[in-house]
């Protein structure tokens, strides 16, 4: 493994684990994913990270919304990272891959009930007809799980965006900030460099 990408990911932990500290800051673990569609159409939304470390950056979601979609016609995404409070961002681009069925099953069953429950009630990204008919669907899966385990949906997983590309930039007053990019060259090998404000 390159020094300069174990270096990114540790640089990253460490952002992190800093916006975690700041009662400021609501989510740290938020981050923008945009990914593209077959056709070409950039697409972007907020998601959760629940893992990350030198394999990559993972979420979880359903895989039959459009961003499941998306990353089924074209596996590769870009993730954003911005902690106004600290005038931190981080920046990440990469191919992407589905988790484990393990890794998946591990993560749903730590998952609140009602999430679990959500994401069997859920045709994510599909036009609902009415919040009583979702509301139903809700009712209906808990009266159906009562008693027992909420097992994980098939259409259910982890994607894990696997990087080639990270950007980290720590604002400055008079815009005259911070830009330091780690990257993966045409021959696969990890560089840095400083980048102009």
């Amino acid at each position: 493994m390159s020094d300069y990408y174990q270096a990114a990911i540790e640089r990253f932990g460490d952002w992190l684990e800093t916006a975690r500290a700041d009662e400021r800051i609501i989510d740290p673990t938020a981050m923008t994913l945009a990914t593209v569609s077959a056709d070409g159409q950039p697409s972007a939304r907020m998601v959760l990270l629940k893992q990350v470390d030198t394999s990559g950056f993972v979420f979880y979601t359903n895989t039959r919304s459009r961003k499941g979609a998306q990353l089924a016609d074209n596996p590769k995404a870009a993730l954003v990272f911005y902690w106004e409070a600290l005038m931190r961002q981080v920046k990440v681009e990469g191919d992407v891959q589905v988790v484990s069925d393990a890794e998946a099953d591990a993560y749903f069953a730590s998952r609140p009930r009602l999430s679990q429950i959500g994401a069997w009630a859920s045709h994510q990204s599909e036009p609902l007809e009415s919040r009583a008919v979702f509301d139903t669907r809700v009712d209906s899966l808990e009266a159906e799980y009562a008693g027992r385990e909420v097992p994980r949906p098939p259409h259910w997983t982890g994607f894990r965006v696997r990087p080639h590309w990270m950007e980290f930039w720590q604002g400055r007053d008079g815009r005259l900030h911070d830009r330091e990019r780690y990257f993966r060259d045409a021959a696969g090998t990890w560089q840095w460099v400083l980048v102009n404000p």
